[in-house]
């Protein structure tokens, strides 16, 4: 049966070719005048992107100051950096130039400028709800973590290796700007990254404990296809503009919460189990949701089965095993071979890291507290199943 829900996606979405130079006209549409314009890596500059996006903004009377140098898993340190800014330059509108990791640090700008006498980090570390948030938008660069148009924004303590996230409507992007093109020179691993971000997302809100809707999950099947099929053609035809457009747009509707539209509660402790690894070690976060995901299957599997069954025959096209498990088991391994066929890791080793003992048991404390001591709706996780999890993603 389905539960009861409320779908809010207020974003006004700016699709195709060129419309990287439109920013200033939706600027002023919302109320922009004097903008913070927040980029990651001077690739945005050496192209001529930022350029593309400042100078029709100047043109047309906006103010605009910039803010370089965000990094994936984007640090505390620079949101503070952007609230000063704000601060002395009387920033009303904010600005992201790039990806997840961009979009993330403007949200957390605009908290922090809302509420200025405040500590942000505070929202982060779960201390308190905010109040209010200044409007912001994108000009999206890299297809991924669909916050260009979620409530969601993941911020690290680069002092404390803390990743939280903090969720809230308040920071919902006014507009963004998604011009397939700005993606087409990424690098691979970049790519299939957002991809399997892309496909987590939707994956968090199917693999529920109670309620789903056909509707529902037929669209989380179909768009887990669609990125799944073009990511196997971008692997190998990276400048293919078609496949750009349809995992760009995948990647906002999976992060949008449409997908979890009467659905039993989304589950995303593969998330949360994630962040750990971030945070202690400063991977990918697509590839290490990639990393992480098979562990978290296997442990929770029984208690979702259905979920499980439905997910190897409709999305990974798997033939029925003999029993239920056995199905599911075929889901999981076509689920790990498509990962390997994009280039992505299905382990810890595949990723690149190896934590000690101690290492695990620090990152399964860490989790659990930043949960509140549990996680999960396919299956509800505490601290020792955390680190089962990680011990059996090794």
């Amino acid at each position: 049966m389905a539960n009861n829900f409320t779908f809010y996606s207020p974003t006004e979405i700016v699709f195709g070719r060129g419309t990287h130079t439109q920013a200033a006209e939706y600027i002023r549409k919302y109320g922009g005048s004097r903008v913070l314009v927040v980029y990651g890596s001077e690739r945005v500059v050496k192209s001529g992107l930022l350029e593309q996006v400042v100078a029709p903004m100047r043109q047309a009377g906006l103010v605009c100051h910039l803010l370089g140098g965000v990094v994936p898993n984007p640090h505390l340190g620079k949101v503070y950096e952007g609230i000063e800014i704000g601060k002395r330059e009387g920033i009303d509108f904010l600005l992201a130039v790039g990806g997840g990791s961009v979009i993330d640090t403007a949200k957390a700008i605009a908290y922090g400028l809302a509420e200025p006498d405040r500590d942000v980090w505070e929202l982060f570390d779960g201390k308190r709800a905010a109040k209010a948030c200044l409007p912001l938008a994108s000009v999206l660069t890299i297809a991924a973590a669909g916050s260009e148009s979620s409530n969601s924004a993941v911020i690290t303590n680069e002092k404390t290796g803390q990743k939280r996230p903090y969720d809230d409507n308040l920071a919902r992007p006014k507009f963004a700007v998604m011009n397939p093109e700005l993606t087409l020179t990424l690098p691979d691993y970049q790519t299939q990254s957002g991809c399997a971000d892309i496909m987590m997302h939707t994956m968090e809100r199917y693999f529920t404990g109670s309620g789903n809707m056909e509707l529902t999950d037929a669209l989380a099947e179909a768009l887990l296809r669609t990125v799944m099929t073009n990511a196997r053609i971008l692997h190998e035809d990276p400048a293919n503009y078609d496949a750009r457009a349809e995992v760009m747009w995948a990647g906002s509707l999976a992060h949008n919460d449409l997908t979890g539209c009467g659905n039993g509660g989304g589950d995303f402790a593969t998330h949360m189990l994630e962040h750990e690894m971030g945070g202690m070690f400063d991977v990918t976060h697509g590839a290490g949701l990639a990393a992480i995901w098979p562990s978290w299957a296997r442990y929770v599997c029984a208690s979702a089965m259905p979920r499980f069954v439905r997910y190897a025959v409709n999305v990974m096209g798997v033939t029925p095993g003999a029993d239920d498990a056995e199905t599911a088991e075929k889901g999981i391994r076509a689920m790990e071979d498509f990962y390997r066929s994009i280039g992505m890791p299905t382990n810890m080793r595949e990723l690149g890291i190896a934590p000690t003992d101690d290492q695990l048991h620090a990152m399964a404390a860490s989790c659990a507290s930043a949960c509140g001591g549990s996680k999960g709706s396919a299956r509800l996780l505490y601290e020792a199943d955390m680190y089962n999890i990680y011990k059996m993603a090794l």
